[in-house]
């Protein structure tokens, strides 16, 4: 007759816990009547339930005594009467056997439920099952109630091989609060490079965030706060008291802020608008997304052109591989080069000791999105065209070549041709990225299209701000379809926002609800065709900056609308090229 495990279920569950929080996957134990004696995760509502009619691969394990690693639950031959089979939720399954006195007295098993954890199981399977082992030689150990010293340094040596792959920090701790082992991250969190036999006091803040636990630090006079766990070791050892996992508050936040932060995308088919510009850009966008040439956006700002890099970016093939968006004008110039490049140990003064993986190549098999690419630095559009030309890169610092199978989408509301023509941009990148054009027209010149994205904005943000939304009267939408709209989409969608905010209870978004600025607009245009019809007197620079300000605006800043303006003016190119630059730059 078997130990019943129930009998020590607490410590059971804590060597659970500690094998969940060191693998990053859920971990279940069973005992030989196949009832399940702990849990973490997805299983810890389901502790001291009977597991007899869907623990079939348990009850080979039991028959044959022999750990189990199932590579594709509900497919393998194991699973076949499991009443979860067609359902199965599960990536990978590894299951082990706990024996006292050659007797098996349960199972631990380590449960992967997505890719992620299947590929780390995968990655380290040797080490897990090592690492099983010894969890399961612990229960063992207790249950027969011999001395845990014997086996302690073994595991010990197991945990410190196993905790150096994970990337929260881990400390084992001795009675006497001393520092015995730590993995890379625990030395990174705390900056402090030989951790070993250094006292260490925790001490809980009593807050907890995200159901973790916050504490202080204190190591060599110093205050360190982190989010973390302490688990006891039960091990007859005073060594190795305790085992704590954490992470400090900065990379816990920076975490945080990469499991919240998400990239907006768009399917073509989700493009709001109704204008013959629109449609031509949603057909465009799909003839384009079955290529893997690089592609151009130009448009003004606020026009969408993020917008529309991912909707090719959901058109493509590439669509399930990664898209990393780079705003080379967000980025400090001193930065770029290492962020789109990548850098190794030591490649210069400041840098992560580690070295860091660039932009390119974390976009490799994907595309990546280089936003802003006129405020590119002239001296970096050497590096990038070699990039693209050689589809390699080689990180700072570095010998190695690395191949990229990157697909580039760029984006500008400059105009480059002009850049050119003052040497700010190179002229063989640019017909290396414009080998696909894509112009956004700006929202003025496709006013159909602005009720559509009226009605969008407004049922976006009555959902987002809670409010009661009635109707907006026709004279205000035709306030909205006129207006000149300087910052596009962008702006409309602010001006949505604030009249949204501004709404009273009776939920009508009249023309009080319109921001001040926004008839501010109009009446300066009213202003400037009234100055014709008074006796006041406009100098001739004045009239002549208002006309190229006026044209500049109706025909825009690609080449072919500057050509447009200057006939428009009756002058030449050149001239109203000196005249940009001295009215509006």
């Amino acid at each position: 007759m078997g130990f019943d495990l129930n009998k020590i279920q607490i410590i059971v569950q804590e060597y659970a816990n500690v094998i969940s929080q060191v693998s990053g996957v859920d971990v279940e134990v069973v005992d030989s009547s196949l009832f399940r004696i702990a849990g973490t995760g997805i299983y810890a509502s389901g502790v001291n339930i009977d597991m007899s009619d869907e623990g079939h691969v348990y009850k080979h394990i039991i028959k044959t005594g022999e750990t189990q690693i199932i590579y594709s639950p509900g497919q393998d031959s194991l699973c076949r009467g499991c009443p979860n089979r067609s359902d199965c939720k599960e990536t990978i399954e590894v299951s082990m056997p706990i024996k006292s006195n050659e007797e098996i007295i349960g199972i631990i098993g380590l449960v992967g439920s997505t890719l992620e954890q299947k590929k780390l199981i995968l990655k380290n399977e040797r080490l897990y099952l090592e690492f099983i082992k010894q969890i399961a030689y612990f229960i063992a150990a207790k249950v027969t109630e011999t001395e845990e010293r014997e086996i302690s340094h073994t595991t010990i040596n197991t945990l410190d091989s196993v905790i150096n792959f994970m990337d929260q920090g881990v400390l084992l701790i001795s009675k006497d609060n001393v520092i015995n082992s730590g993995n890379e991250s625990a030395r990174k969190y705390l900056g402090i490079s030989d951790i070993e036999g250094k006292r260490i006091k925790i001490t809980s803040t009593g807050d907890s965030i995200n159901n973790t636990s916050e504490y202080k630090l204190t190591v060599e006079n110093k205050d360190i706060f982190a989010i973390g766990v302490i688990y006891p070791l039960e091990i007859k050892n005073d060594q190795y008291n305790n085992i704590f996992i954490f992470k400090n508050m900065k990379q816990f936040q920076a975490d945080l802020y990469d499991v919240t932060s998400t990239l907006k995308t768009l399917e073509t088919k989700n493009i709001i608008g109704r204008s013959n510009a629109t449609i031509e850009l949603k057909k465009n966008i799909r003839k384009v997304a079955i290529s893997k040439s690089t592609v151009l956006i130009t448009g003004e700002s606020g026009t969408g052109k993020e917008m529309v890099a991912t909707a090719i970016w959901c058109e493509s093939e590439r669509r399930n591989q990664k898209f990393v968006a780079v705003n080379c004008a967000a980025i400090p110039e001193s930065l770029l080069e290492s962020e789109l490049f990548g850098y190794v140990k030591g490649a210069f003064s400041g840098a992560d000791p580690k070295g860091r993986i660039g932009k390119f190549e974390l976009a490799n098999q994907g595309i990546i999105f280089l936003d802003e690419i006129g405020d590119l630095p002239i001296y970096l559009q050497g590096k990038l065209l070699r990039v693209l030309q050689e589809k390699t890169v080689t990180r700072i610092g570095s010998n190695q070549v690395i191949p990229l199978d990157v697909r580039v989408i760029a984006a500008t509301n400059r105009d480059l041709k002009e850049m050119m023509f003052q040497k700010k941009f190179r002229e063989d990148l640019y017909y290396r990225l414009n080998v696909i054009p894509i112009n956004i027209q700006p929202l003025r010149e496709r006013p159909q299209d602005i009720k559509e994205l009226v009605k969008f904005f407004i049922e976006k943000y009555v959902l987002l701000l809670e409010k009661s939304y009635r109707y907006i009267p026709s004279s205000t939408m035709n306030l909205l379809e006129k207006h000149y709209w300087k910052g596009n989409v962008r702006e409309l969608e602010n001006t949505i926002e604030f009249m949204v905010n501004m709404m009273e209870a009776d939920g009508i978004l009249d023309n009080k609800t319109l921001p001040i600025d926004f008839f501010e607009d109009v009446t300066e245009k009213d202003n400037e065709n009234s100055n014709y019809h008074n006796n006041d007197v406009i100098s001739l620079k004045k009239l002549e900056k208002k006309e190229v300000e006026k044209a500049s605006r109706i025909f825009g800043n690609s080449t072919e609308g500057k050509k447009k303006a200057a006939d428009s003016l009756g002058i030449s190119l050149a001239t109203y090229y000196r005249k940009l630059s001295a009215y509006i730059n």
